[in-house]
């Protein structure tokens, strides 16, 4: 590992020979068994390799959710024979498809219609708004904690649905088209659309053959809500030791729980509502319920194992230092800029 050791070039390059050894052996083996056993190396490294890059903690946390949690996933359904990888890919798509959070778009004239790209009035709000969250940081100190909270989930949200684009971008220059990852959380109109529709959807199109559809088909609907939320719970309590080097308190696991059984008690709701024909209540009050739920139980289990024991104070001079870097670039590209105009005015 000292190889790889705060060095994002090698992790990655040995993170495609991972990914290309799995396409390799699993074109050789069939599904099942024999395909598992020759992935089965693949997992420690996985999980070892985004403890390599110690600098960063938001950089350690991002390599963490694309190999040891997504990565993973995708080759234990490959070892399976499901999931977004097939050996029949060709090396590129199969590298992008493994190690990054996107999910392939299905070619041919059946395929079902995916939603547009953010658009860049969408993209500028949100480069905007993460500008302003992180200006609002430096008075961080006098903000209430809710109000902190609420800057946070803002700021991941805007992030998330940046950065995810950049790689979608990414892959369209390569002539391979993704899947949007989001889909307006703050229109959700229930917590099973914000949860299996509109949030973080790779996640989603992951847990849902590998964990909901294998449950579901021996224990029933509910079984496989509360399974899939507890697994989601599990990888979340990772992804805090790895962003924090912590070891979890189990609140993250609470939080998706508590959502799993929230959904499961919704979904009955509904269709006891549904038979009494009663009218479901107007989409702007239920959207405003589902945005304060999702709040109030964050500030209350999801944000505060992020922010305990000095997490807080280093993740937002992470962010001051990537802010203070994009302005320096942004000011170098504007001298640039103007030195060209200069010369062009003299000629």
């Amino acid at each position: 590992m000292e190889l790889l050791r705060d060095s994002i070039p090698m992790v990655s390059l040995a993170a495609a020979a991972a990914a290309l050894y799995a396409r390799m052996a699993s074109s050789l083996l069939r599904p099942g068994l024999p395909r598992l056993v020759a992935l089965l190396p693949l997992f420690p490294f996985l999980a070892a390799a985004p403890l390599a890059l110690t600098s960063s903690a938001i950089v350690r946390a991002t390599a963490a959710f694309f190999l040891a949690w997504l990565c993973a996933f995708k080759l234990a359904l490959l070892a399976a024979g499901r999931g977004p990888l097939d050996p029949a890919l060709p090396v590129l798509p199969f590298v992008f498809t493994a190690l990054l959070p996107v999910k392939l778009r299905p070619a041919g004239a059946g395929a079902p219609k995916a939603k547009p790209l953010p658009s860049l009035l969408s993209c500028a709000a949100k480069v905007a708004a993460i500008a302003a969250i992180l200006r609002l940081y430096q008075y961080n100190a006098r903000l209430h904690p809710y109000a902190r909270r609420a800057l946070y989930g803002v700021h991941i949200y805007c992030f998330l649905d940046l950065f995810f684009p950049c790689i979608a971008a990414a892959a369209g220059a390569l002539g391979m088209e993704t899947e949007p990852q989001f889909d307006r959380p703050y229109l959700a109109s229930s917590l099973r659309d914000f949860w299996g529709r509109r949030w973080n959807l790779m996640v989603s199109a992951i847990l849902r053959p590998s964990v909901y559809d294998p449950v579901r088909a021996r224990a029933g609907s509910p079984a496989g809500v509360l399974a899939t939320f507890l697994v989601s719970g599990l990888m979340h309590e990772g992804m805090v030791y790895y962003l924090s080097l912590r070891r979890p308190d189990g609140r993250m696991t609470a939080f998706f729980l508590l959502h799993g059984v929230c959904c499961v008690v919704e979904g009955w709701c509904a269709r006891r509502w549904a038979a009494r024909g009663w009218p479901s209540p107007p989409r702007a009050v239920a959207t405003v319920i589902v945005v304060v739920f999702v709040a109030g139980t964050s500030f209350w289990l999801f944000f505060p194992p992020l922010c305990k024991d000095g997490g807080e104070e280093k993740l937002l001079e992470e962010w001051a230092a990537v802010a203070a870097f994009f302005l320096d670039a942004g000011r170098k590209i504007n001298g640039v800029v103007r030195s060209t105009d200069s010369l062009a005015v003299g000629k």
